[in-house]
């Protein structure tokens, strides 16, 4: 069900934003208020039900997350003075930490990486944190940098027929969140949805919370497949999917002639291309890095100061949901790219309150047990015989 509209401080967001030692943070109420217009018209296109309010605060309830002011609500983000603005960096992977050295221009970092890589950016200007980092491959972003984007949208491929999600078949070759968000509210709708991943390299979210991993991708058959070589079984994947979710590295699948322009598809095939900072970067974002570099953030007595929990992820799958809604209701044969950074910028133009507010911010609330989402490569026989059926009736 959709939640009454708006409520920032009942939602559990002004509770989420904030310095730790200080009052919530009101600022952003506009933020939920977009997002439940985002469900109320997903509800009108695709016939889903989606709870802002959950989606945008469940995790950190699942998790017990709470408000940190500059280390983001899950620990691995941190904003950061430069010279001359305002940084975030990421560290979530075990790479990450190792590249911290090499980041720094040190021999050896300490166990708490942090205070020496605060002292590092401190005496740098933004642009060269955010170049050092991401020649590292790690994620960063600069305060702002980011400018607001709608979704880019082109034909890449014949219309079909004004659909909706029920029936399809999706294939979703992302991880994380914000493309598992897409396709489960595409599953919802009735779409029949293929999780893929590598054996060797499973989706993240897969080792941390279960609860929040069954949230997002519980009803999905799982897949499991090599991307490390070029496995016909995807591909043929591919040409039998209705909607393709992509959520690798812009260029990873195309240089491999996985694309929208190489593969040929069923008619009025959606082409979903979600990434950090736009189709022609190579930066890696997580949601908390991403909202920064979009300059979605709350405010404080001494800066700037995480806003929700990892805030640019959960909208980005909420308006990648809502531009393939739009695609399908118009026939589809469409490429649609989302940047996560770019998504963010569009929400911080929203108009802002002030930080302080006379009611009482409360704590998120848990969203309701979902079903176990499938085993690892569960379903690679069942998908395989949906995708010979599909392939072998001409388009």
């Amino acid at each position: 069900m959709h939640s009454d509209g708006g409520d920032w401080a009942g939602s559990g967001l002004a509770w989420l934003t904030g310095l730790s030692d200080g009052p919530p943070d009101h600022s952003r109420a506009a933020v939920l208020a977009r997002a439940e217009t985002v469900a109320t018209d997903l509800a009108t296109l695709l016939g889903v039900q989606v709870d802002a309010v959950t989606t945008l605060t469940g995790r950190a309830a699942q998790l017990g997350l709470q408000r940190r002011g500059r280390i983001s609500a899950g620990g691995a983000t941190r904003l950061m003075p430069t010279r001359d603005g305002w940084c975030a960096l990421t560290l979530s992977r075990p790479d990450d930490i190792a590249a911290v050295a090499a980041l720094v221009e040190t021999n050896s970092v300490p166990d708490d990486p942090w205070p020496s890589i605060a002292d590092w950016a401190a005496q740098r200007s933004g642009d060269d944190v955010v170049d050092r980092a991401a020649l590292l491959g790690l994620p960063g972003a600069r305060l702002g940098e980011a400018t607001a984007q709608s979704p880019l949208v082109r034909p890449s491929e014949r219309r079909g027929a004004p659909r909706t999600a029920a029936g399809l078949l999706v294939a979703d070759l992302s991880s994380m969140w914000a493309g598992p968000l897409c396709s489960q509210i595409l599953a919802t709708g009735g779409a029949t949805v293929v999780k893929v991943e590598s054996p060797t390299r499973p989706d993240g979210t897969r080792a941390g919370s279960q609860a929040f991993y069954d949230r997002i991708n519980h009803g999905k058959l799982s897949y499991s497949l090599d991307f490390d070589r070029d496995d016909p079984r995807l591909r043929a994947l591919l040409m039998a999917a209705d909607v393709v979710i992509e959520g690798v590295r812009p260029g990873v699948l195309a240089r491999r002639g996985l694309s929208p322009e190489t593969i040929p598809g069923p008619e009025g095939r959606v082409w979903l291309r979600i990434s950090g900072h736009g189709p022609d970067s190579p930066r890696v974002a997580f949601g908390d890095d991403a909202a920064v570099a979009g300059g979605l953030v709350g405010t404080s007595s001494s800066g700037p100061v995480f806003c929700g929990d990892a805030i640019a992820d959960p909208l980005t799958g909420l308006e990648s949901a809502l531009a393939v809604a739009h695609s399908l209701r118009a026939g589809g044969g469409e490429t649609i790219d989302v940047s996560m950074a770019r998504v963010a910028a569009s929400y911080a133009l929203l108009p802002t309150e002030p930080s302080s507010s006379p009611t009482t911010a409360a704590p998120p609330m848990p969203p309701p047990p979902a079903p176990t989402a499938a085993a690892l490569g569960a379903d690679n026989d069942a998908v395989d015989a949906i995708v010979a059926q599909r392939n072998s009736v001409p388009c």
